[in-house]
């Protein structure tokens, strides 16, 4: 995730990330203007079509282009509200950590250091877990292991978040049968647990469920029949101006699009992307920090 500060222009025009769109722009926009080039040279040149014969008009493309705005809007608003959301629940991730730690601090002896290294240990494990699970799968080698069979037993697992979730349960539960916590505490305990898999659940629901494809293809479909025949709106009024000016609304309408499709999945590696390495390090810090052993 980029860090800035947005009351600095002169430095968010040349950032570096423009200059990484560009690079990732620049085969599309050198491709219009060649066509651009061409469709001017065949109708100027060749065909000598002026402005007195050939009557060309922007109007078509103007109302083409508040629809064409009204869809880029929506698709923009959508793909924000799928990565404020993300955003919103991992600060739920990182509240619910902590209440859990706090709670099993109060509730726990503190000459019970193997209870509490189990739960410093499990904690972050299920946050790395999560991280790396909205991704491409957990990476045991991230997470720390409570006792000699723990990374053995998640090799067998397929949804790791989930063995995760269900042991801290299963310890829990030991903890009442032991009689080391009252039902009360224990009543408490399982809001916060509970809680896990609400979040893991509502942010698979966001990596899973990407944005409807017909919509994503039409839009697609209409950037692409709009710049095409932008050139024949310009070319008899503007000339060889028309090169720069269709160069300049690509770069614009792709832009938009390119900026929804980044966001749209925010639990990536993607420099927009939420910062959930940064996150899950500073959950392993506070739930440590508390679960002093």
């Amino acid at each position: 995730m980029v860090t800035y500060n947005p009351k600095v222009w002169f430095s968010l025009i040349f950032h570096a990330y423009s200059r990484g769109v560009m690079r990732t722009l620049t085969p599309a926009i050198i491709f219009m203007a060649l066509y651009s080039t061409g469709a001017c040279y065949l109708l100027l040149d060749v065909l000598k079509f002026h402005e007195e014969d050939f009557h060309t008009t922007i109007s078509m493309h103007s109302l083409l282009g508040i629809v064409l705005g009204l869809f880029l809007v929506f698709r923009t608003n959508s793909s924000y509200d799928r990565w404020w959301e993300g955003r919103k629940l991992w600060g739920s991730m990182v509240n619910n950590t902590r209440n859990l730690s706090h709670k099993l601090n109060a509730f726990l002896d503190t000459d019970d250091v193997e209870n509490r290294r189990w739960f410093a240990l499990m904690i972050p494990n299920f946050v790395f877990s999560v991280k790396e699970h909205l991704r491409k799968g957990a990476k045991l080698s991230e997470l720390e292991a409570v006792d000699e069979n723990f990374i053995n037993d998640l090799k067998s697992v397929k949804h790791v978040p989930n063995r995760l979730s269900s042991l801290m349960y299963i310890r829990v539960n030991d903890f009442y049968k032991r009689n080391i916590i009252t039902g009360d505490q224990l009543f408490l305990i399982d809001k916060e647990l509970k809680e896990f898999s609400d979040i893991l659940g509502a942010c698979e629901r966001i990596k899973n469920t990407p944005i409807p494809y017909n919509y994503s293809m039409y839009i697609k479909q209409f950037i692409f029949v709009y710049l095409i025949t932008l050139p024949m709106a310009f070319v008899t009024t503007s000339g060889y101006l028309t090169i720069p000016i269709v160069m300049l609304v690509t770069f614009v309408l792709l832009s938009v699009e390119l900026i929804a499709e980044e966001i749209e999945d925010p639990f990536g590696r993607d420099i927009n992307d939420l910062p959930t390495d940064d996150l899950a390090n500073k959950i392993s810090e506070n739930v440590k920090e508390i679960l002093r052993y």
